[in-house]
């Protein structure tokens, strides 16, 4: 799995050392009843750690990881010790088993991404289901989120969002998943590489249309950044600079009064008229399945209908 919003090395985005207040003491360990405790953990900035989700960590048996490696750096700021083990996609399947077997015999256990909540694009839920079908307890310590934290500067309305994820890779299938989010009545929310940042923003503007949108860049972190426009507008900058360092949050606004299906249909319709110009109906409606990613029966039963308008 991609990580998203790695937590920074320890220090890296302290302020200088005139500045700082004095250390927090080292808490104690806290006393955790048994089960499975789901720990959120910074994205990027290690103060953004709860005092309650740092004393979890002290008291748990284990702590699971996505990747150890970034955990113990969390684990060295705050002088923890517990002991950790790998969970991540690609032996969940394998250790699951164990993990829930210790579990049924009352260990306490926690469990951290890489960086902020668990769950959010990574193999938590599978081991939360199997627990709670197992009968065994399960606690959430909440914290931060770059879901949450992206909402919260993107300057768009808060009240209904859409966590979407990943996009899919290829142009094709992402503008065909774009065109079904189009009537989703929320803010939309989506991770994306750098690398293929302008690519979807090009393809979000071609679909959705001139909606107001958010790119956020290495949340919490020393070189935060925040660009704002229509997504046709951030497509333009991210096509003239290239890709950005660091990890990305799109965030963008829902549909306007008149409806997304609305939008969508007088959009393909556009589409359709330039495409049957000359075309047979078949070239046409190939061609619009292409530029759209929309289905092609869906694409050919509307030019079936435009054709019937225009021969009637």
């Amino acid at each position: 799995m991609m990580r998203h919003g790695e937590l920074t090395l320890p220090g890296r985005d302290l302020p200088p050392p005139n500045q700082r207040e004095a250390a927090p003491p080292r808490l104690l360990p806290a006393t955790l009843r048994a089960g499975l405790h789901i720990v959120a953990t910074p994205i990027g900035n290690l103060g953004d750690m709860t005092l309650r989700a740092l004393a979890t960590l002290a008291g748990a048996d284990t702590v699971l990881a996505e990747d150890t490696r970034v955990t113990r750096r969390l684990f060295a700021h705050y002088g923890l010790a517990t002991p950790l083990e790998a969970y991540h996609e690609h032996n969940a399947e394998r250790v699951r088993p164990a993990i829930l077997a210790k579990l049924r015999e009352g260990a306490k256990i926690a469990l951290v991404s890489d960086a902020g909540t668990p769950l959010i694009s990574d193999p938590g839920f599978k081991l939360v289901e199997a627990a709670l079908a197992d009968g065994i307890a399960v606690t959430g310590l909440p914290g931060a989120s770059s879901v949450l934290a992206a909402l919260m500067v993107a300057g768009l309305p808060t009240h209904r969002f859409f966590f979407e994820g990943f996009l899919p890779q290829k142009q094709a299938a992402r503008r065909s998943r774009l065109s079904q989010l189009a009537s989703v009545p929320g803010t939309l929310v989506i991770f994306e590489s750098p690398r293929r940042l302008a690519a979807m923003l090009e393809d979000a503007a071609s679909v959705l249309g001139e909606r107001k949108a958010a790119v956020t860049r290495e949340l919490t972190k020393l070189f935060e950044e925040v660009r704002r426009g229509s997504l046709a507008e951030l497509a333009r900058n991210y096509t003239d600079a290239g890709p950005p360092k660091g990890e990305v949050v799109v965030v963008i606004g829902a549909p306007g009064e008149e409806g997304a299906h609305a939008k969508a249909s007088e959009k393909l319709d556009e589409h359709l008229a330039k495409a049957l110009d000359g075309r047979s109906l078949k070239e046409a409606v190939g061609r619009v399945a292409a530029e759209t990613g929309l289905p092609r029966r869906e694409v050919y039963a509307r030019a079936l209908e435009l054709t019937h308008k225009v021969d009637r």
